[in-house]
């Protein structure tokens, strides 16, 4: 099934409302171990993306997807813009001039974000972030996908390994993040960033 730059559109317009929904959840999830402020800094971001939605470019769906990333860099706050708009650039670039892709390049696109966002922030899966869940997401889709599976149970199986990802970061000291500062005093309590990832592979499953 080829996905254009306007399915590419209307789920990042579902990303949006997913994050704006869940403001408040994150930040409560972000002031076990954080600042609190996570789900605000994300929100403010996404918010812009919602509203300059119409204006980015649709050239094709690389395009696309950088314009996301430089108003994620430029208006969430904290870390969120540096890591998450890494994630956006990265995976823009991994399908570089394609007007349409595969639902083979999702995964691709993933594993891209992933390692955006390792070079932005050093993190790799163990130091309590949200690579925790998007990780095994990824590797999950792509397995489900090589297996021939529908991508719609695709989405849903990586729903699954995000959801165990960010579960399994209450018993992981974080290594990255204010969160670190705490040690082992962060330990029973959910990565913000991993439950977060988590929550949009559900809402969209």
């Amino acid at each position: 099934m080829n996905i254009t730059v306007m399915d590419v559109k209307n789920v990042i317009a579902k990303l949006c409302d997913i994050v704006i929904k869940n403001e408040v959840y994150f930040c409560e999830l972000d002031s076990a171990a954080g600042d609190g402020d996570f789900g605000m800094s994300l929100s403010k971001g996404f918010k812009e993306v919602k509203k300059q939605l119409d204006e980015i470019e649709t050239g094709d769906v690389s395009r696309f997807v950088k314009g996301c990333a430089m108003i994620i860099t430029e208006y969430c706050g904290g870390a969120s813009g540096p890591i998450w708009g890494s994630a956006f650039r990265a995976a823009a670039l991994s399908v570089k001039g394609k007007e349409t892709i595969r639902e083979t390049d999702v995964p691709l696109m993933l594993h891209a974000a992933i390692e955006g966002i390792r070079k932005r922030g050093g993190a790799k899966l163990g130091d309590k972030t949200l690579l925790d869940a998007l990780i095994p997401a990824q590797e999950t889709m792509e397995t489900s996908l090589r297996e021939g599976k529908p991508f719609r149970e695709a989405v849903a199986d990586a729903a699954q390994s995000a959801e165990q990802g960010a579960e399994n970061t209450k018993k992981i000291t974080a290594n990255k993040g204010r969160a670190s500062y705490l040690g082992e005093r962060s330990i029973n309590y959910p990565d913000a960033g991993a439950v977060a990832i988590s929550v949009i592979f559900k809402s969209f499953a």
